[in-house]
Order: structure tokens, then C-alpha cells, then sequence
């Protein structure tokens, strides 16, 4: 009888494939052979034993290598919870590594929110609907809210089958347009209560192993953790701040009186020898040990100052600096700025509100001085609109001397205030004095449409109101202010007031005319609305352009306040489409490209991307629209996996920016998407 060969056993083969890990369907090769052979019955019986011998310890060792992978995952997020800086780092990470050890498409997690009442959305992974990443649920509603009931696991195969959990129109119109079918969570527990919960889910059905949810209970464990260490450490800088401001005060006090004392005398001695703002600052620099600065109102930070003018006191802008605003009468001047002190003495606060005091007094006196210079700067930007035809050399020789460059792009802006409380001007066009306050009226309008000179009628001082007479006032003030700062001119006219400024390399017309709105408003303590014209090149060569750019700059003031956005500042390029329309009527202003412009700034990025690399992100982006933003109606219009879907939309994000999807960009996404098809189609 012959021995047998080593090859010849019957195990033989299925070390083989163990050793190589084969996949399971392998092991029944041997058995199949063997019987296509006609090898004997015990032979075959023999084979057979082995075979699943074989298959339990390949599932062993699938076993042992999972659970090396959970243990690993769970090694590295309790490395993580021991040097935790970062929550939101630590709970991504947590949620990244349930989804892969799980081999789920999504995994996300939900914490419960005792103020409001209800559950948020923390963190997502794998997600691609905006809607469900913002999803805030009430407490006890969806899976989550069973979980968080019972303080435990629930599993559903079917989402939208599964009747023990209650079911809402805003978590299903989520869970629908994410897509997701099969669904496990898990509760946060802290204590004895439930914190929120964790969740890993497919889009497609699928069955959950029991192992498998008590590894993501062992992640839920460690995030609870994460958040309870989180609030902890919170909890404790907290206390060891309030001791260090407590310690500082104590040491401070001995020398604050003295210091209060030495600076009342240094700004008594400035005001009586004629010092200036700058003086004052350097003395409470001095006194304080810190630096102080005078800022005009348009540097200075605007909330910070509200803050002062409305409290009366000096206040903290961040974490070292105290403003205090500088104001008379009303008006806003600008504001004194301390840098450099975390925590101000009341005495120290109390000695930088008085150098405010003294500062808005020399400001006063200064703005008396300038007065005859704003009318000056008033009338030639009259000459300018009203007599285009004046010699160049003359304007230039007048600009000259109130420091302004007339051949240098500038910018024409109409500025407006708007009645308090109602959004509405105080005056509408055409209804107030053509000049500065307290000269004769009959100024012209000096716009014009198509290249028609245009003239709105004056009123005579006293016409309006004595509130709208006053707004008008401070409203031409603070303008022939800000122009004389900027080197540009300013007058009043149709009810409000017109500036030439100058605009600076890298500057734009919009944000100049935001900037502008913003400065004016902050002077005046209202809202201020201001209409941008483009670029005048030269204003001294071309003085014609200047009466076209204010018509233009009106006509932008008018749709601001048509369209509510009264308080702003805008030129024709903040309208989007309607930019076109703002500026198409000006002469030189349209060179036949806005479509295309506007087409290649919203979603020229996309577009171009599509052509580099041969892909459909605006095929995607079209269904994605028209099937309401849902990535399941978009991959079923596309008839791709939604997985697919998710990946382009997510390209689209990089390309388009993070907030592509929120109202007002998709709103001109959707525009430039229908212009470029019907450019595409008529060849544009």
C-alpha cells in the first residue's frame, strides 16, 4: 500500500489558503476537485472535515484581527481624551473611527441641549445634506429621542418601516434627503442621564452585529468622557482667572490714586498751553503705562464704540484693549484706544474717559478751523457736476490746494440717511438744499441717463422738517469730514450728500461704498445709505464722467432702498444680475460682457474645472437644484450612485466655498447655472 505524499492530506490544501487568506468561497475548490476526481468517500469525508476546520479558523483569525483594529481605535481615542485640547477634534475623530471600524457610509453624534429643549447636531461624518447637518430634533422625537428615553441601543433595519420610535415631518424630510436607510444609536451616558447619542448608518438596509453595537457604545463611552473633561477644564480656567484678576486688583491698588492724580494735572496743563488729540494720548499713555491712541471714527472699531457712547464709559474691545468713545452733542468724533491692559483699574477707566472728555473739545475746536475748507471742497465738487466743461488746469490748481489728486481713479458716492425707526429716507431725492448747510439753495442734480443732463429741483432751506434739516446737517458734516481725511471732495445735494474719493490700489467701488455707509453711519448715529458709481479714471480730464457716475450712484441709493437694504453701501457689482441693469445706462459702463462676468464669478470655477478634467460638476449641480437640493432626487436624475453624488457635491463645495449652499449664493448659482445655458446655446 503506498504512503501517502505530504501534499496528499487532506488539510494540505486549506493551510495553503489560509495561509494566503483566501476568501471563504475558496474553500469549497478542494471538495469540488476532489469529487470531479472520483476520489474515494473517505477521502472526500476527510476533505469535507478539514474544509470546516478550515472555515472556523479563518473566522478566528478575522475575529482576532477586528478586534486588534476596535482595541486599536479605542487605544488611540483614550491617547486622544488624555491630551485633550480640542473637543471638536477629539469627537470628530471618535465618530470618524466608528464609521470605518463599523464600515458604515455616515456616522454622526447628538447632544442634548437643556436651554432649548431640545437635541442638535454636533458632529457628522460622511455626510453630504446640508439639512440634516443643521437638524435639531425635540426631545423624545426619531431613533435618537428612543435611544435617549431608555438609555439604550436601538437598531433599524428600515428607517421608514420601523414604527416603535415617533416618526416627524423634519427628521424624515433629514433622514430622506441624506438618504439613509438602516440606522444604529447608541446613548452618551454621563451620570445617570443621557447626554445625547451616537450614531452609525448605511444607505442601504443592513443588519447590525451585536459586536459591532457594543463597539459603538465603547466610543460613546469615551466621547461622554471627551465632553464631560471638556467642561471640566472649562469650569477650571474659569476659576483660575477669576483668582488671577482678584490677586492683580489687590497688588494694583496702591498705585492707582497716585496716578489718577498725576494725570488730571498733565491734561490740565495740555488744555491751557493749545495741545492737540495726539498730545493727549501720549500723556495717558504715560500715566498708564500702556499705548494710547486717537482714532478717527472710520479706524475705529465700530462695536466698541457703540458700546461706549451708549454706556457713557470706557469699555474692553477684546482681550487687552479699552475704547473710549469721543463724541459732542450727539455726534461721534472718534474714540480713544488703550492697548496692552487685560484688566483696567475703575480709577484708570475712569481717567481715560476724561482724556475722552478733553480729546472731543480739542476736536471741536479743530473742526471749527476746517469749516471754510469743506465749503471750499463743497463748491468745486459742485463745478465738477453742474459746468463739466471747466478748463482741466483750473480744477487741478483748485484740487491742489485742498490736497486732492484729481487725476487718479475716484469714485462718486451718493449718501443718504434714513429716517430713525422706519428704514425710509428722511428726505427723498431731489428734496433737499443743493449745498452745504446754511447756503443758497438751487444746486443741480447733475445726473444723467444716456448722456441727457438731468436737473432735480431744490427746496429752500427750512422746507422740510427741523429733524430732517438737522440729519442733513450732520450727515454734509461728517461727509465733508471723512473727504477732507481722504483727500476727496463733498457737498450736499438732492437731499443728501455726494463725495468724490479717491480709491486706492487694490480697492473696490463696493467696498469702498460699504466702507463709506458704515463710516457715515457710525458719525451720525443713524442709518446711512450709499449708492456706489465705477471708477472715474480722471476726473480732472474727464469732469463730464463725474455727473454721469453721481446719476449712477443715485440710481444704486434708489435700489438699495427699493430692494430693503437701507443702511448699506453698494455699487452696481453688488447686485449680481441687477448690477447689469444699474450700470448698463451709463456711457462706457457695459462693454457687453456683464452676462459673462457674472457667469464666470459665480461658478467660473466649476465650469472651468469640468473642462480641465472632462467631469459634470454643473450637470450635477443643475439636478442638484432642480431636485431641491436632495442628493437622493439628484443621483436618481443622474441615475448614479449616491455615494457619486456626495463626492461631486463635495468638489463643488471646494471650488465654490464653504457657504455655496446657503440662500442668497444658491440663489445666484442657480441664475449664472440657467445664463450659461442659454449662452451655451446660443453661443454667446
Amino acid at each position: 500500500m503506498p504512503v501517502p505524499m505530504p501534499d496528499d492530506r487532506p488539510e494540505a490544501p486549506y493551510l495553503e489558503l489560509l495561509a494566503r487568506g483566501a476568501p471563504a468561497e475558496a474553500y469549497e475548490r478542494p471538495v469540488l476537485r476532489a469529487r470531479a476526481d472520483k476520489a474515494p468517500a473517505d477521502r472526500l469525508a476527510a476533505l469535507e472535515r478539514a474544509k470546516l476546520l478550515a472555515l472556523r479558523v479563518r473566522g478566528e483569525l478575522e475575529g482576532r484581527r477586528r478586534r486588534e483594529a476596535e482595541l486599536s481605535a479605542l487605544y488611540e481615542t483614550a491617547h486622544d481624551l488624555a491630551g485633550l485640547r480640542d473637543l471638536d477634534a477629539v469627537l470628530q475623530a471618535i465618530v470618524q473611527r466608528a464609521r470605518s471600524l463599523l464600515g458604515t457610509e455616515v456616522a454622526y453624534l447628538t447632544l442634548n441641549d437643556p436651554t432649548a429643549g431640545d437635541t442638535y447636531m454636533r458632529v457628522t461624518d460622511g455626510s453630504v445634506s446640508a439639512r440634516f447637518q443643521q437638524l435639531r430634533l425635540g426631545m423624545g422625537e426619531g431613533l435618537g429621542g428612543l435611544v435617549a428615553q431608555t438609555a439604550r441601543p436601538y437598531v433599524t433595519e428600515s428607517y421608514f418601516h420601523d414604527p416603535r420610535f415617533q416618526h416627524t415631518h423634519t427628521i424624515d424630510a433629514g433622514v430622506r434627503d441624506e438618504g439613509l436607510v438602516a440606522i444604529l444609536g447608541v446613548p452618551l451616558v454621563l451620570g445617570s442621564g443621557v447626554i445625547g447619542v451616537l450614531f452609525a448608518a448605511d444607505r442601504r438596509a443592513r443588519v447590525f452585529e451585536r459586536e459591532q453595537t457594543a463597539l459603538l457604545g465603547s466610543f460613546a463611552a469615551h466621547a461622554a468622557v471627551a465632553i464631560d473633561t471638556a467642561h471640566l477644564l472649562a469650569e477650571t480656567r474659569t476659576a483660575l482667572a477669576e483668582l488671577e484678576a482678584a490677586n492683580e486688583i489687590i497688588r494694583d491698588r496702591s498705585r492707582v490714586i497716585e496716578r489718577a492724580s498725576e494725570v488730571h494735572d498733565r491734561l490740565t496743563e495740555l488744555v491751557l498751553r493749545g495741545g492737540g488729540v495726539h498730545d493727549v494720548a501720549d500723556a495717558v499713555a504715560e500715566v498708564l503705562s500702556g499705548s494710547v491712541e486717537f482714532l478717527e471714527v472710520e479706524a475705529a472699531p465700530a462695536a466698541a464704540v457703540d458700546r461706549s457712547r451708549a454706556d457713557g464709559h470706557a469699555v474692553r474691545d477684546g482681550e487687552e484693549d479699552w475704547v473710549a468713545a469721543v463724541s459732542a452733542g450727539g455726534e461721534l468724533l472718534g474714540a480713544l484706544v488703550l492697548r496692552g491692559h487685560p484688566r483696567l483699574d475703575p480709577m484708570d477707566q475712569r481717567t481715560l474717559e476724561r482724556a475722552a472728555m478733553v480729546t472731543s473739545l480739542l476736536q471741536l475746536a479743530r473742526r471749527s478751523a476746517g469749516e471754510a475748507e469743506q465749503r471750499v471742497r463743497g463748491e468745486l465738487l459742485d463745478d465738477l457736476l453742474d459746468t463739466p466743461d471747466r478748463e482741466p488746469r483750473l480744477l487741478r490748481e483748485r484740487a491742489a490746494r485742498l490736497r486732492a489728486d484729481l487725476d487718479t481713479p475716484h469714485v462718486v458716492l451718493a449718501a443718504g440717511i434714513e429716517a430713525p425707526d422706519t428704514g425710509t429716507p428722511a428726505t427723498g431725492p431731489g428734496s433737499g438744499p443743493g449745498g452745504p448747510p446754511g447756503s443758497s439753495p438751487g444746486a443741480t442734480a447733475g445726473s444723467r441717463s444716456g448722456g441727457t443732463p438731468a436737473t432735480a429741483p431744490a427746496t429752500a432751506p427750512g422746507s422740510a422738517p427741523a429733524e430732517d434739516a438737522e440729519g442733513r446737517r450732520r450727515l454734509w458734516s461728517a461727509a465733508s469730514h471723512l473727504a477732507a481725511t481722504r483727500h476727496g471732495l463733498a457737498a450736499a445735494r438732492d437731499g443728501g450728500t455726494v463725495l468724490l474719493l479717491p480709491l486706492a490700489d487694490g480697492d473696490t467701488a463696493d467696498a469702498l461704498a460699504r466702507r463709506t455707509a458704515r463710516q457715515l453711519g457710525t458719525a451720525v448715529h443713524a442709518a446711512v445709505t450709499v449708492g456706489a458709481s465705477a471708477p472715474v479714471p480722471a476726473p480732472a480730464a474727464r469732469p463730464g464722467e463725474v455727473a454721469a457716475g453721481y446719476a449712477e450712484a443715485r440710481r444704486c441709493l434708489a435700489a438699495l432702498r427699493v430692494l430693503g437694504r437701507a443702511g448699506q453701501g453698494a455699487a452696481a457689482e453688488d447686485f449680481g444680475f441687477l448690477g447689469l441693469l444699474l450700470a448698463g445706462t451709463r456711457e462706457g459702463a457695459s462693454d457687453g460682457n456683464g452676462v459673462q462676468d457674472f457667469v464666470t464669478r459665480t461658478v467660473g470655477a466649476v465650469i472651468d474645472y469640468d473642462e480641465r478634467r472632462g467631469t459634470e460638476l454643473i450637470r450635477t449641480l443643475d439636478a442638484y437644484f432642480a431636485g431641491g437640493m436632495s442628493p437622493a432626487r439628484t443621483k436618481d436624475a443622474l441615475h448614479v450612485h449616491v455615494n457619486t453624488v456626495a463626492q461631486r457635491l463635495e468638489r463643488v463645495g471646494r471650488l465654490l466655498g464653504p457657504d455655496w449652499q446657503s440662500p442668497a449664493r444658491s440663489l445666484e448659482i442657480q441664475l449664472a447655472l440657467r445664463l450659461h445655458r442659454l449662452a451655451s446655446a446660443v453661443g454667446y
